[in-house]
């Protein structure tokens, strides 16, 4: 009786921390096949091809979902049309010349290391012997490059941890609507729509979405509410929570302008097990469609509640 009681007690602590944490896995022709499944099979709206650059390269935490999304990506172009996507490792990439072929750029969890949080600083420091004072040089013209593409009219779609690229620039920071603070652990959140009648998020029919995922904070421009909000949680109903917050909600989504161009920010998700949800895919590849100009939406900030 006593050993059937541990059993038991031990089953429901696993079962808990599994709930808390979802396991990873690789890529698999099973997964794939999932994701073509249930992928859309169309944009929502017809346009021309987009060229976009997929930038999946990083120096500090490693998404395990980084390979996930560009198959997922890939497979939203090849099924509906609506874009190639170019996946990258290079910084090479924001050469200036090089960006002026996409019509954006999606970094995919491109994640720095600390202290510095700066992605081309470290890319250059990795792979270069030059002294300190000309990789700060080059690594600013290549950020400087970034925020010029998006500022004369090219899109921008950041996932996820991405959100960090250069997460001590406030430039960076007032261009993407804000800046990383933390996250609480991982666990079941229910993530609503902060108006169910915005074209952006018609793909969960008002009902929100639900998932396993890590709830981010922000800091810095995020503030500002220079943006218009997608989806947002409650800080009151999660858990791990380390600092009184004055706004109980916490938006994890949005959209806004940057100079000529559009910038769209999801923090969904760090797990792919996000993806076996339809409505995700549609979200993702709407907010693609809003970047590049082929999906018209409300994107007028809100400012400070």
């Amino acid at each position: 009786m006593k050993k059937t009681i541990i059993t038991c007690l031990c089953a429901l602590l696993t079962g808990s921390f599994w709930a808390q944490s979802l396991e990873s896995f690789p890529v698999t022709d099973e997964w794939l096949a999932k994701i073509e499944s249930i992928a859309p099979s169309s944009p929502r709206v017809k346009a021309s091809t987009k060229k976009v650059l997929v930038f999946s390269q990083h120096t500090g935490f490693y998404h395990w979902t980084t390979p996930h999304n560009n198959e997922m990506l890939k497979i939203l172009a090849r099924k509906t049309g609506a874009f190639e996507a170019t996946i990258a490792y290079d910084i090479s990439s924001f050469d200036k010349k090089n960006l002026k072929q996409y019509d954006a750029i999606i970094l995919n969890n491109s994640n720095p290391a600390g202290p510095k949080r700066d992605l081309f600083w470290d890319l250059l420091k990795k792979n270069s012997s030059l002294p300190d004072k000309v990789i700060e040089q080059r690594a600013a013209i290549y950020e400087q490059n970034l925020l010029d593409f998006v500022a004369k009219g090219g899109g921008l779609m950041i996932l996820h941890g991405a959100i960090t690229v250069q997460n001590n620039s406030v430039a960076f920071s007032k261009m993407t609507g804000g800046s990383f603070d933390y996250h609480p652990k991982q666990q079941e959140m229910h993530l609503k729509e902060v108006d169910p009648k915005h074209p952006l998020v018609q793909a969960f029919n008002g009902k929100g979405f639900t998932h396993v995922d890590e709830p981010y904070f922000f800091k810095n421009a995020y503030f500002d509410y220079n943006f218009r909000p997608l989806l947002y949680i409650e800080a009151d109903k999660l858990e791990d929570v380390r600092h009184k917050v004055e706004n109980n909600t916490i938006y994890v989504s949005w959209i806004k302008r940057h100079g000529k161009g559009r910038v769209f920010y999801s923090s969904p998700s760090h797990n792919a097990q996000s993806m076996d949800n339809p409505a995700l895919l549609q979200f993702f590849l709407d907010g693609l469609q809003y970047v590049v100009g082929d999906l018209k939406a409300d994107d007028s900030p809100i400012g400070k509640p």
